[in-house]
């Protein structure tokens, strides 16, 4: 009898935490964000929650050093610390490819699955922001087809590379040979974006390769992911619109001659979590107080396109104009419109999910409420899991490990133990063999 499908939860770490504010509290670990011990923490609270992996973002512009933290540690090289002081839980990172060469990825990733014992993943994305394309000698971002085309390309070589060298090629012989010639294989690829002979210089990963990871949301990333990811981390606000994206991805795996069955995929989700509903929205209240008005209004302003500053914080959401009216980008102001629509919150609430993870899905409740809910949204084909997106740090995220997981795993939703020690594992993906489709 096949075992029951279980959730699956990574823990997206970010500064203080996802919410804006976070930072602002008192006796927040603001001035702990280049401490690598604070990390550490935070990797070994989600292994004892049993987490699946740890996940970190990266970017490579500053953006607006006022408002709050952004990046600080590499995250490559704090997952190689977090390696050491971790035994279990998977570890996740993003990689731009547009930005950067495939062997140098491969060469990073490969070698920090080494040094994990196999439990790394690769967020595959393409880079948005003309700010960071100038960190690396370009003017401009190139245009959005340009960038798809060159990730797929830079995914392609990364797995030849991961190939390049047999399981059975490395056998130290004191007598002979260190590695079998014949079993390491030069790449040979020349492409639109890439030369690379390869082999690559690290012998294979101990999970064949890195997991990969995709957050597809536009067509062209949906697109990527179908035909490359083995997880997806993914962007809804509420249940009706997460269905619609599962299913659309689903279909789309389909058609790229996968099983949509063996991809993961996993919204965001943005959870404060009380004893009492009304602790959890005191928790989520206290905190979105802190926000500056001004300088949240103005952002909201770039948002919607209209001057927000005279809006009554405590008074409904003004009206705003349809979809099809709407002039600037519209992936933002669509999720806007929905949250309006389905929450219909004031201002300063609708201020106060903006700045704690945007437009992922927001809990706000007891365990037994926030545990519904999951179940919910994991039973009804809009998840497969969720990438806990914690609010504070490191609160939140011991609420959730301490008060929802239990929850959870009394449900027969959620793991009890590891039963693996690999990334893969913990996925139930099968290890790759040289030459397989990506």
């Amino acid at each position: 009898m096949p075992a029951a499908r279980q959730l699956h939860l990574n823990a997206f770490l970010f500064g203080a935490g996802h919410h804006g504010a976070a930072w602002r509290r008192p006796g927040s670990p603001a001035g702990r964000l280049g401490d690598i011990a604070y990390y550490e923490d935070l990797a070994r609270t989600a292994e004892r929650g049993l987490f699946d992996a740890v996940f970190f973002a990266d970017g490579h512009s500053v953006g607006d050093v006022g408002s709050g933290p952004r990046w600080f540690l590499e995250p490559l090289t704090a997952l190689a610390a977090m390696a050491r002081a971790t035994t279990r839980i998977g570890l996740v990172s993003t990689v731009s490819t547009t930005f950067g060469t495939p062997f140098h990825a491969a060469r990073m990733l490969a070698s920090l699955d080494h040094i994990s014992g196999g439990r790394v993943g690769w967020n595959v994305v393409t880079s948005m922001f003309d700010a960071e394309a100038r960190n690396h000698g370009l003017d401009a971002m190139p245009p959005h087809a340009e960038r798809y085309e060159r990730a797929e390309e830079f995914v392609e070589v990364a797995l030849r590379l991961w190939d390049s060298w047999a399981d059975d090629a490395l056998a130290p012989d004191r007598d002979g040979l260190w590695a079998d010639p014949d079993r390491v294989r030069p790449v040979g690829h020349s492409g639109a974006h890439f030369r690379v002979d390869g082999p690559l210089t690290v012998p294979r990963p101990p999970q064949g390769r890195p997991v990969l990871f995709q957050a597809g949301a536009s067509g062209p990333g949906r697109d990527l992911a179908a035909r490359h990811a083995e997880a997806v981390y993914a962007v809804a606000s509420d249940l009706a619109g997460a269905q619609e994206y599962y299913a659309d991805l689903e279909r789309r795996i389909a058609a790229a001659g996968r099983d949509p069955g063996a991809v993961a995929i996993m919204p965001g989700l943005v959870a404060y979590v009380g004893a009492t509903a009304a602790e959890a929205r005191a928790k989520q209240a206290a905190v979105d107080a802190l926000l500056p008005p001004e300088q949240s209004l103005s952002q909201l302003s770039t948002y919607v396109q209209q001057d927000c500053s005279g809006w009554d914080l405590d008074a409904p959401v003004p009206e705003l104009p349809p979809l099809e009216r709407f002039g600037g980008p519209q992936g933002r102001y669509a999720t806007i419109l929905r949250i309006v629509a389905t929450e219909r919150p004031t201002v300063r609430e609708l201020l106060g999910r903006l700045a704690a993870g945007g437009g992922h899905c927001t809990m706000v409740g007891t365990p037994e409420s926030i545990a519904d809910r999951i179940e919910q949204w994991f039973r009804s084909g809009a998840a497969d899991g969720f990438n806990l997106m914690p609010p504070l740090l490191p609160d939140s995220l011991d609420d959730f490990v301490d008060l929802v997981v239990p929850v959870l795993q009394r449900r027969g939703l959620f793991r009890t133990r590891y039963t693996a020690r690999t990334l893969r594992g913990h996925l139930g993906l099968a290890r790759p063999a040289v030459g397989a489709p990506g």
